[in-house]
């Protein structure tokens, strides 16, 4: 899809139920609707963030009214844990004792706020503990993929961990010796598992990549549920999705 067809998608995107729905109607896959949801919602809440912050003082009246934490989320189309994080600290709970309430809602002080607490827990798909874990375990996923596909096909490499403390930034996988694709040498991979949509790649490509390639030269980027057809290529930045590691080397007659 293009960026004005991923657009699209995006904004049909506005609750966790929306998810299922389209995964049926429209027969997507539900992961990737999962990682466009989360895409939107990070990227709004970031720039919404202090307009809701500066409602806190309305929404915490609201509140201790006794309209629910998750009532108000939906009501501001905001994440349930960050409305919650805002309010209470609003009311003066320190940020650390309500993260201690969203690892464990039972040790919440009342009864209110431990019935809250679990709520906004289940409701919230991308900033609760589960929601966060379930992204981690994905990005671990498409790394153990990508050195698996590296250790398959014989090439030798050393992993981010490997590399921590020798450069300024480092890839997921800097290659011991370059392989040519195509023509062009690649010295290193690097993996996401998520879509790469236009503001995505940019951003990966300021950050991250185009500084892999002053430092390492040429390299490749999977975005390991596909990108939109229309992003804007970096020099020496090859970007690829899944398919790509289907093949072996022989397969792509690499030298």
């Amino acid at each position: 899809m293009n960026t004005q067809e991923y657009n699209q998608l995006a904004k049909q995107l506005n609750f966790p139920s929306d998810i299922g729905r389209l995964a049926r109607d429209q027969n997507i896959n539900r992961e990737l609707l999962l990682i466009i949801y989360t895409q939107r919602v990070t990227r709004d809440s970031t720039r919404r963030y202090y307009q809701v912050k500066n409602r806190a003082p309305q929404l915490l009246s609201q509140w201790k009214k006794g309209t629910s934490l998750v009532q108000l989320a939906k009501k501001e189309i905001f994440p349930p844990v960050l409305l919650s994080l805002i309010l209470m600290q609003q009311d003066g709970m320190p940020r650390k004792e309500f993260w201690n309430y969203i690892r464990d809602p039972k040790s919440a002080p009342d009864k209110r706020l431990k019935t809250e607490m679990y709520e906004v827990v289940r409701e919230d798909i991308i900033y609760s503990p589960a929601g966060m874990d379930v992204q981690y375990q994905r990005g671990k996923k498409g790394e153990a993929r990508l050195c698996e596909w590296l250790d398959r096909n014989g090439i030798e490499y050393r992993t981010e961990n490997d590399l921590r403390g020798e450069y300024q930034k480092t890839p997921d996988c800097l290659l011991h010796e370059p392989i040519e694709i195509d023509g062009q040498k690649v010295h290193w991979f690097e993996s996401k598992a998520n879509y790469g949509n236009a503001f995505e790649v940019k951003r990966n490509n300021k950050k991250q990549l185009v500084p892999y390639t002053e430092i390492f030269g040429p390299g490749i980027v999977v975005y390991w549920f596909g990108y939109v057809s229309d992003f804007e290529p970096a020099d020496d930045v090859r970007v690829v999705d899944a398919s790509f590691f289907n093949k072996t080397l022989e397969q792509m007659k690499m030298i």
